[in-house]
């Protein structure tokens, strides 16, 4: 009988009792459950992890104090991250510990600073380790960041931290879009990773995150940050195995090998493998292997002379490595860093052949340059891996990573791979060092090396061997030390005095040419630092000798523009002599120059004759000069006019000729030298200006009248300085002069048969700071006569103002005014010192600062900085004077020297510069004397010398004697 609804469960009073006290029991049993067990946590938020992990990530300053295979030296950022707290190991990327030598700092997020040592550069992945002391951190204990290679996975999201843009701490969103990309190219000559997958994302990331974690929601590094594309969003990531592996054997303090074959692979998909010759078989066995994988590696380059030379060819698919089937770098890698200086047995398919094949895995280590040596200002060290994939030739050669002064002088760029020097094998850098020092000072030094234009063409300069400039020594990596300490080079025989020989002057048969060649030279001159705002380093032009029994010779200052360089001559095309600067004209562009007549026998040689007819618009004329393949040029033309020389202001504070009137003549051929008259006759010097408009140097050939040049001559001959008014003038028309109330009885002899033959009035532009003449005299005067004497032209006054104290007479505010003026004797040593100090050089503040700027000459200039140094660093930049020392005042160079001297490595100094407009700032600057060591240049009487600050000795280096300071009389020559 069926039941009803109700029927169905009808317990008894009893049965209703027991039910309703085990109901309560289980009630009370499950809230007691519930108590015990703890709630499921929430899911990590973002915010909670980046602020958990923020503190394990490092804003690092990096300063690459030395150019070096892939890297210039420079002053940059990046980010680094803990990867162990107590041992205060750092991974960021190699190109951030750099394979040079390097001086680190980090700074964590509650900007506590620490020094960072290099630890370790993969020889071709884009990682690297630096190491701090733990200690050294007194408010932060930050953590470890957790290395998670098997977290990376298309589709993940993931930020990246770091010190983007300059930022210290920076977070940016991606999402990881591919696995599998292949590795960023950054172009020839630079550092590329190969042989390995990079990650891909769009993250945006830009300059400073260079080795920033990549972090998942579990606060886990699951890659490396290590570049971008500038024309879009993608960053790219380096994957973690292999850095997972080498922190290990860091932590373990044993080595990392690294092995290799000297050889590129490529990923390459499987339909274009079956084009290279795959076979189903093979292809089928990866695939099964491999269920995920898209391809398989092929050989893309092969380096000569390297463990695959000879048994790998490009496109080669690799099968299998010591039997064991691959696709991916990874495990290739594995096999080779386990493998060093041992055999590894590869199976390759060779279109429709597999062969098996045995190569021997190289040392990476051991193809990667870990020392190098300074000479004359070049920095050299063996070819490196990088450079010789680049350049597709075997790792043998020694790599030119800066030319420097001395090789730069010779022409030969950076990059350039030597072979030989004088004629022996120079091909690794032990090589190169016993050849340098078989050469003495000023001998020939023959260089022989290819470039990566033509590495199957070597090309053959000469350059004379010259140690004097700069420090020169030999530096090794020590990991252990942190740093790379340095030892002198060989100093090499001693110097040989130069022989003397004679030539001829050839005939061209043009009179005027066959006249004037026994008196034109070619000079050359070759700066070693940048000084007085002239930047660039090397220099000829036509030298016009103007005595020949004594050796003096003009030049422009276009050609010699300082007393700080070498200088050579050549005559008649043939013979080259040594020569020194006499004299630079502090006024005008002329430089006085001198070789040592016995050098060139009985060579023909003439001192031009000087016209004494100045030319005017109309005259006939000859333009004769040396191209700089030493042959001689002779042209007529028509002088078009004479005017007085305007040249802008210039932005380096380099020298700017003023107070000058020059000669323009008609289509003047492309030569610089000498104008002359029909029976050649000097009439002016033909010289090259050189004035920035702007940021360009620009370059103009204009004559100088020939007076200019005698007077010159004569005063070097008869010790006597050259006296200045210290004004720069500009000749006005009448009718202005008129409207600044000019009388009109001066102007009737101005326009007079006595007055000039250019009716004009000089105005005062511009005053030299710090001169007599800036207190007494204000722009805008108009300058009427000198002593009682009128004057009209630049000639004049120069001509009248040669006394101690001359009587001015200006027109000022309407009224006539007799004011007494002392002139200013001026020096023509030109810059005869300077002291290279914390990558910087510094120097007297030069005349054209007070002339050009209204800068007093007070504190010690900076005229130069190198990329990488202390001064790079900390922002002593060129153009700034130096005025205090921790406090103590700077009046000038010698005070500089006392407040620095004594200071130790890693020193802190304040320092307090001022700007050109008078701008002050105070910076503090750490001294780094491994890479920067502080000497002194100065020229005395055996030439420039180089000595130590402190008067250490430096090893290798015998200081000279210094010459005591120059008074304002010029050198004179018996």
């Amino acid at each position: 009988m069926p039941r009803s609804p109700m029927q169905l469960y009808r317990p008894s009073l009893f049965t209703a009792l027991a039910l309703l006290a085990g109901a309560i029991g289980t009630s009370a049993d499950c809230a007691l459950a519930q108590q015990a067990q703890p709630a499921p946590a929430p899911p990590p938020s973002w915010s909670e992890t980046l602020e958990r992990v923020s503190s394990g990530v490092v804003s690092i300053r990096v300063d690459g104090t030395r150019a070096f295979d892939t890297e210039w030296n420079q002053s940059t950022q990046a980010t680094g991250f803990v990867v162990d707290a107590e041992r205060g190991l750092v991974l960021t990327n190699r190109h951030v510990v750099m394979p040079g030598p390097v001086v680190a700092q980090g700074v964590f997020v509650n900007n506590e600073e620490v020094e960072l040592v290099p630890v370790y550069r993969d020889p071709v992945h884009d990682f690297g380790f630096y190491r701090y002391d733990p200690a050294a951190l007194r408010y932060i204990q930050p953590p470890t960041l957790e290395l998670h290679p098997e977290g990376a996975q298309v589709g993940r999201d993931v930020r990246v931290i770091g010190n983007d843009a300059g930022e210290q701490l920076s977070i940016l969103a991606g999402t990881i879009a591919k696995l599998d990309r292949a590795a960023p190219t950054y172009g020839k000559n630079k550092y590329n990773d190969f042989n390995t997958f990079y990650f891909q994302a769009a993250s945006s990331t830009s300059g400073g995150s260079s080795g920033s974690p990549v972090i998942d929601i579990d606060g886990r590094v699951v890659a490396l940050n290590a570049g971008a594309n500038n024309n879009a969003a993608s960053s790219f990531f380096l994957p973690l195995d292999r850095v997972h592996r080498a922190l290990r054997l860091i932590q373990q303090e044993s080595k990392v090998a690294r092995g290799s074959l000297l050889t590129i692979f490529k990923h390459k998909p499987f339909d274009e493998l079956r084009r290279l010759g795959l076979s189903s078989g093979t292809e089928a066995s990866v695939r099964a292997a491999f269920p995920q994988g898209t391809g398989m590696l092929v050989v893309d380059e092969v380096l000569p002379q390297g463990p695959g030379d000879g048994v790998l060819e490009p496109g080669d698919i690799l099968v299998s490595v010591d039997h064991v089937l691959v696709n991916r770098f990874v495990p290739l890698e594995e096999r080779l860093d386990a493998s060093v200086g041992e055999e590894v047995s590869l199976l390759i398919r060779r279109g429709e052949q597999d062969l098996r094949v045995a190569v021997t895995a190289a040392d990476l280590h051991g193809v990667t340059p870990a020392s190098l040596i300074e000479v004359g200002g070049a920095i050299v060290h063996d070819l490196s891996y990088q450079q010789a994939r680049h350049l597709n030739v075997p790792v043998r050669g020694t790599y030119v990573a800066s030319p420097g002064y001395l090789l730069s002088v010779a022409g030969i760029p950076r990059g350039a791979v030597i072979t030989e020097l004088n004629g022996r094998d120079a091909s690794s850098l032990g090589a190169f060092e016993a050849r340098l020092a078989e050469v003495p000072d000023g001998q020939p030094l023959r260089i022989r090396y290819f470039t990566e234009a033509d590495p199957r063409r070597s090309t053959l300069r000469v350059v004379n061997m010259n140690r004097a400039w700069f420090p020169n020594r030999a530096c090794e990596r020590d990991d252990f030390l942190g740093y790379w300490p340095c030892r002198a080079l060989d100093p090499g025989p001693p110097a040989v005095a130069p022989t003397a020989a004679s030539t001829r002057f050839a005939k061209v048969g043009d009179p005027r040419a066959d006249y004037l060649a026994p008196s034109l030279v070619m000079v050359n001159y070759d700066m070693p630092y940048t000084v007085s705002g002239v930047a660039d380093l090397h220099y000829h032009g036509t030298g016009v000798i103007v005595d020949a029994q004594r050796g003096l010779v003009v030049v422009d200052r276009n050609t010699v523009p300082v007393a700080m360089g070498d200088v050579r001559m050549t005559f008649a095309g043939s013979l080259e002599v040594p020569a020194e600067v006499v004299y630079v004209h502090p006024l005008h562009n002329l430089t006085l120059l001198h070789y040592d007549p016995a050098l060139i026998g009985d060579t023909p040689t003439r001192a031009a004759t000087f016209s004494t007819l100045r030319p005017k618009a109309g005259d006939r004329a000859w333009v004769v000069g040396l191209r700089s393949d030493h042959k001689i040029v002779s042209q007529g033309t028509i002088v078009a006019s004479v005017d007085a020389a305007e040249f802008p202001l210039s932005r380096s504070f380099r020298f700017r000729d003023s107070n000058l009137e020059t000669i323009s003549v008609v289509n003047a051929p492309p030569v610089d030298g000498v104008l002359a008259n029909d029976k050649g006759a000097v009439l002016a010097t033909w010289s090259s200006f050189a004035y920035q408009d702007g940021r360009q140097v620009v370059q103009v050939t204009r004559g100088m009248p020939i007076d200019i040049v005698a007077d010159m001559v004569n005063a070097v001959r008869e010790e006597q300085p050259l006296r200045s008014l210290e004004a720069e003038l500009w000749p006005i028309p009448m009718a202005a002069a008129r409207q600044l109330g000019l009388p009109d009885d001066y102007i009737a002899w101005l326009e007079g048969p006595d007055g000039p033959a250019i009716p004009q009035v000089l105005k005062v532009m511009r005053l030299v700071a710090g001169s007599p003449a800036a207190q007494l005299l204000e722009t805008g005067d108009l300058l009427l006569a000198v002593d009682g004497k009128p004057v009209a032209n630049f000639r004049d006054v120069e001509g009248s103002t040669t006394a101690p104290q001359v009587t001015l007479t200006v027109l000022r505010d309407g009224a006539m005014r007799n004011i007494n003026v002392q002139t200013v004797p001026l020096s023509g040593r030109g810059v005869d010192r300077a002291v290279v100090w914390a990558g910087a050089l510094l120097q007297a503040p030069h005349r054209a600062l007070a002339a050009q700027r209204g800068i007093e000459p007070y504190g010690a200039y900076v005229a130069y900085f190198a990329y990488g140094s202390p001064a790079s660093r900390h922002g002593l930049w060129a153009g700034r004077r130096v005025v205090e020392v921790d406090g103590e005042p700077i009046p000038d160079l010698d005070a500089f020297v006392a407040a620095v001297s004594g200071r130790r490595d890693r020193d802190s100094l304040r320092l307090k510069t001022v700007g050109w407009n008078g701008a002050s700032d105070v910076i503090t600057l750490n001294l780094d004397l491994k890479y920067w060591p502080a000497y002194e240049l100065r020229r005395g009487p055996d030439g420039w010398q180089r000595q130590p600050i402190d008067s250490v000795a430096e090893p290798g280096v015998v200081a000279g004697e210094m010459s005591p300071t120059p008074d304002t009389r010029v050198r004179g020559l018996k």
